[in-house]
């Protein structure tokens, strides 16, 4: 696989215009064409160049960062993924099914102008969680030991779980993962593999500048609303979130290896005393 070069058309593609299936039911056909006039609606979107692409890093960016000291605390978190989502709605999801999945963004049909499908969604589902399981089970153990070690913990840790479990996996999930990595690893990081094409291969991953490039954009950014040095550290799980967007060829799997990594950190604060 060398994602993110764009996804295998759908197994519903249509056939060319006049070429009716033979047998086939007339509701069927017309359903067909009218998706098809439906996909030719949309606005084809312009060849990426790296200008453009980080052009839309610098302006989204600046737009988060001052909406992050703007907003009142409570509603900053929201606003922030609104303003992520919002960006990457404007770069991406306004274009054509095509485009959307060759940015890695259908999560399985959720995100692309088709009917949804059950089965795909519960395919694409299993697919993300299975790799970020994977994932998860090599990194989490490290990242355990390390955490403990940088911050000097010494008291055992003591399971504490949030007020509300299912609020804090779900803002992870919808407000938190979803827009980040739709916006650096579905647009950026695809819209720069365009122009710098990956070139060699990790892991089973094809990789190149864009993946660097998003992931130091990524960092640069979360500097920016909290300004501490550690806060460059979400350098290193970003190159796993663009690795599993690569190696899958889609958003799905970091999207929730990031809302894990997340809800891991704020576990091991709580067990160890360092947030209430």
């Amino acid at each position: 696989m060398q994602p993110p070069t764009p996804i295998e058309p759908s197994r519903d593609a249509r056939a060319p215009a006049g070429d009716e299936t033979p047998g086939a039911p007339a509701d069927a056909n017309a359903a067909h064409a009218s998706a098809g006039e439906r996909e030719r609606e949309r606005p084809r979107p312009p060849e990426p160049t790296a200008a453009r692409a980080l052009l839309a890093a610098g302006i989204t960016t600046a737009a988060v960062t001052a909406v992050s000291y703007a907003a009142p605390k409570s509603y900053a978190g929201t606003l922030v993924g609104l303003t992520f989502f919002a960006a990457t709605s404007w770069l991406v999801l306004r274009y054509d099914e095509s485009t959307i999945r060759a940015h890695g963004l259908s999560l399985g049909g959720l995100l692309e102008p088709v009917p949804l499908s059950a089965r795909r969604l519960a395919r694409a589902a299993l697919h993300a969680v299975a790799w970020a399981t994977l994932v998860a089970a090599i990194v989490f153990p490290l990242f355990w030991l390390g955490y403990r070690l940088y911050w000097g913990a010494t008291s055992p840790f003591v399971l504490r779980p949030p007020p509300s479990l299912a609020d804090e996996i779900a803002a992870q999930l919808l407000v938190v993962a979803l827009p980040e990595e739709a916006f650096f690893r579905g647009y950026l990081q695809s819209a720069l593999d365009r122009v710098f094409p990956p070139r060699f291969r990790v892991a089973g991953a094809t990789l190149g500048p864009a993946w660097l490039l998003s992931s130091a954009i990524f960092a640069i950014g979360h500097v920016l609303t909290i300004q501490h040095p550690a806060r460059l550290a979400v350098f290193f799980p970003a190159l796993l979130f663009g690795w599993l967007r690569a190696r899958t060829g889609g958003i799905g799997a970091p999207l929730v290896f990031h809302a894990a990594c997340n809800l891991l950190s704020l576990t091991l604060a709580r067990g160890y005393g360092l947030s209430p």
